[in-house]
């Protein structure tokens, strides 16, 4: 894992670079293209600074991969790693269906077996915090990019990482802010 300042600057690097590209093709950008642009890059330089090795990480860059424009984005930050993100991707998430699968089965063949005398109290209580649960989570899933195809613990791990990161560029997109900021200040009043 890398170091919060080393994920910093390598975020930083991919993000400049794939600014770079997007605004390369075309000068004259619509507000609206140009946050597209900002935030395609800011993910993939995100999955890129932590390596693709993140399942969120790896469904930005599947994602991202699907049209053209963006393909190439991947490709030119990503490099050679592309084809092997796809690929990864695609056998991770095969990997977590098969889990999510077998813990359902797992789930369902167990509950059979489990009769406890429960007063009705209890039985509400419990529906209720089980409900709450399952709602939650089902929030979850669609919050964190790939969450869909994960179990509850891939998901609580993932979603640490993906708030670590999106921390991450919150931070560097605010120095960069601020210091534009400066300069913006400085070459008014100077």
């Amino acid at each position: 894992m890398h170091s919060p300042s080393q994920l910093k600057r390598d975020f930083l690097k991919q993000w400049l670079k794939g600014l770079q590209m997007c605004s390369y093709p075309k000068k004259e950008m619509s507000i609206l293209e140009r946050k597209k642009a900002i935030k395609l890059s800011a993910d993939v330089a995100m999955a890129s600074a932590r390596n693709a090795t993140s399942c969120w990480g790896l469904a930005l860059i599947a994602n991202a991969s699907k049209e053209g424009n963006d393909k190439c984005l991947v490709e030119h930050l990503l490099g050679q790693e592309s084809e092997r993100g796809k690929m990864a991707s695609t056998f991770q998430l095969a990997i977590l269906h098969k889990k999510l699968r077998s813990k359902k089965i797992i789930k369902k063949s167990c509950s059979v077996r489990r009769v406890k005398k429960l007063t009705p109290r209890m039985v509400l209580a419990s529906s209720v915090a089980k409900r709450l649960v399952k709602n939650r989570t089902k929030v979850l899933k669609s919050l964190v990019p790939g969450g869909e195809s994960m179990d509850e613990f891939s998901l609580i791990k993932e979603t640490l990482d993906y708030i670590v990161s999106l921390r991450v560029q919150v931070d560097v997109m605010r120095c960069l802010a601020n210091a534009s900021d400066l300069l913006n200040c400085k070459g008014v009043h100077g």
